[in-house]
């Protein structure tokens, strides 16, 4: 029988969530499979702080590997999470969800496919249940709505209360005696604003004489947090934002948690009272290390990061909704910079050549509207749209190519940047992949070296900060020993082009290993055309040069994201200003692409 079924029922029933995932596998979606497969596995998840290791329904070790290949072709997959309350009660999860899965694949009638992890990493024991998208017919797995909605945990829960029975008296008193104090939205709070008389306030009176006591204790605990009022003979005003407060006030003290458990295992000086959490609200940047990341919320794939910043605090940072590819990468210190939801220039442009053409935007409208416009700029505004569109529905294409422009435009774009906002808070700049003792005597350009030319007024007193003081130190000693600064009485002189200087000499190196693997000369670019075959990006510093091949040289220069789709091709580009226009194919005259 399918739906949410629970033969003990009330309050007493052990409770068990489980949380569905869909999820497709076209495109990015097998890369960021087998990224997912990898976190899942990752060390630190086991009771022994070991790696976590995947079963499946007849071993106890499975082969993530071969899984993923057997899935290669599928549409899809479904992953769950499967969380008991009284998961701690088992010494082992495996039995449990062989037996739940067992019962699923009853339930749907047909067997299924699967692997699962367990985590003990957080307060809450869990497992990850990984599914094919298909049935033992080879057809694509279609699940109900209404068993993943509820099906799913009724059964979970079935099995969990047979194991442990339901909860005593003692275990459910106990339960809430614990909410008495608790800094979040409790049980005992919901009833509380249930309780409400005509007049607005709560009074803790109950006719069981528990329930009285655990209601008159909680409300005294909400008045000295400054939640509630006393109102006279045992009656309380509640405030009117009780429920948001507790609950910021309870993801709080979960991060906070995260922080004290990821912190303590690897950087166990750092003191509670140098926890910080960063406000995107605010909109000031953040530099410091990477410490630690991880998933807030392992459901929804929604990130964290800690970082230890330049103000001797560590941070804890909400990345929101990233792949797990995003966020893997190796990143030792990084800039975090807030996304400020805003309107851009092309969104105003866009309005007002709408409403000089009866709401319609179109190139030729654009430049009716301004003559100075040109072909290239007005596209990039159909571009701009295009995105828009594809993002959330803000703007609607006609079938002849113009767009149909509502009168609320700039709030309907304001909106969707705000969504943007929600989904990803932050940008990460990584400004080196070395820590910062191996960029003190790096002969090349290093992120020390920017930031000495830079106005560093910030204090670097404590922690990563103090880190960062003595390593700018050892840098300018480096330089000064290179010929590149000198010292004037206490104050340091920097030799004018430093960052060029230091650019160079690295290319130069990274150019002479390439001349030998290659077997062929480096012609070092000083201007002019540029022509050859585009062999492929290479990495000097923190900047991307893309390796151009002549019959008999090569040559390295500034890197474009136009360039990525070109290995193997010719290519032919013209320096212009700061950025070089390419163009494909031996066609001179050609289309031209930019430099974007």
């Amino acid at each position: 029988m399918l739906g949410s079924s629970n033969r003990f029922g009330g309050f007493r029933a052990r409770r068990v969530v489980v949380k569905a995932r869909f999820v497709k596998l076209a495109g990015k979606g097998a890369k960021a499979a087998v990224a997912h497969m990898r976190y899942l596995q990752r060390d630190g998840t086991t009771r022994d702080g070991e790696r976590g290791t995947l079963y499946a329904a007849d071993q106890d070790i499975a082969d993530g590997k071969a899984f993923l290949e057997r899935g290669a072709g599928d549409r899809h997959q479904f992953r769950f999470i499967v969380a008991p309350e009284d998961g701690a009660e088992y010494p082992d999860l495996k039995p449990l969800v062989r037996r739940w899965m067992n019962q699923v694949e009853q339930d749907l009638g047909t067997r299924l496919d699967w692997v699962a992890v367990d985590h003990f990493n957080t307060g809450h024991p869990h497992s990850h249940v990984l599914v094919r998208g298909v049935d033992d017919r080879g057809q694509d797995l279609i699940i109900a709505r209404e068993y993943i909605s509820r099906g799913l945990a009724g059964r979970a829960a079935e099995l969990v209360n047979l194991d442990l029975g339901p909860r005593t008296d003692r275990e459910i008193f106990i339960a809430r005696q614990r909410e008495i104090t608790q800094e979040r939205f409790t049980t005992i709070d919901r009833k509380l604003l249930l309780a409400h008389e005509p007049d607005g306030l709560v009074s803790a009176w109950h006719r069981d004489g528990v329930e009285q006591g655990l209601r008159a204790a909680r409300l005294g605990t909400l008045e000295r947090m400054g939640l509630a009022i006393e109102g006279g003979r045992g009656r309380y005003r509640l405030a009117d934002d009780l429920e948001a407060t507790l609950r910021a006030m309870g993801r709080r003290g979960d991060i906070i948690a995260t922080m004290h458990e990821q912190l303590k295992r690897r950087t166990p000086e750092v003191p509670p009272h140098d926890y910080a959490i960063y406000d995107p609200a605010e909109g000031k940047p953040l530099i410091g290390r990477v410490v630690a990341r991880g998933l807030a919320d392992e459901h929804r794939d929604r990130h964290y990061m800690i970082v230890a910043a330049t103000d001797g605090r560590s941070h804890y940072v909400e990345l929101g909704a990233r792949s797990l590819g995003e966020t893997l990468e190796q990143l030792e210190i990084v800039a975090v910079k807030p996304v400020v939801p805003a309107v851009r220039e092309a969104d105003r442009t866009i309005a007002a050549v709408a409403a000089d053409n009866d709401g319609i935007y179109n190139v030729e409208g654009h430049l009716r509207h301004d003559p100075s416009a040109t072909q290239r700029f007005a596209e990039a505004h159909v571009r701009r749209l295009e995105a828009l569109r594809r993002r959330d529905g803000v703007a609607e294409r006609r079938l002849d190519g113009s767009w149909t422009i509502a009168p609320d435009h700039l709030d309907r774009v304001l909106a969707s940047e705000q969504r943007v906002a929600i989904a990803r808070p932050v940008e990460i700049e990584l400004l080196s992949e070395q820590p910062l003792d191996k960029l003190t005597r790096h002969d090349g350009v290093t992120w020390l070296d920017e930031r000495q030319q830079g106005d560093a007024t910030e204090k670097l007193e404590r922690g990563f900060g103090a880190e960062l003081r003595k390593a700018l130190a050892l840098r300018r000693q480096w330089l000064i020993e290179q010929g590149l600064a000198w010292e004037e009485g206490d104050a340091v002189h920097f030799k004018p082009g430093l960052i060029e200087t230091l650019r160079q000499r690295e290319l130069r190196q990274v150019a002479g290993q390439l001349s030998k693997e290659l077997g062929l000369d480096y012609a070092e670019h000083r201007g002019g055309p540029i022509e050859g075959i585009y062999r492929k990006p290479v990495q000097v510093g923190s900047s991307k040069f893309a390796l151009i091949e002549k019959s008999r040289e090569f040559t390295l220069v500034p890197w474009r994201p136009v360039l990525e789709k070109q290995v193997g091709r010719y290519v032919s580009g013209i320096q212009r200003g700061g950025s070089i226009s390419w163009t494909f194919g031996r066609q001179r005259t050609g289309p031209e692409i930019g430099g974007f």
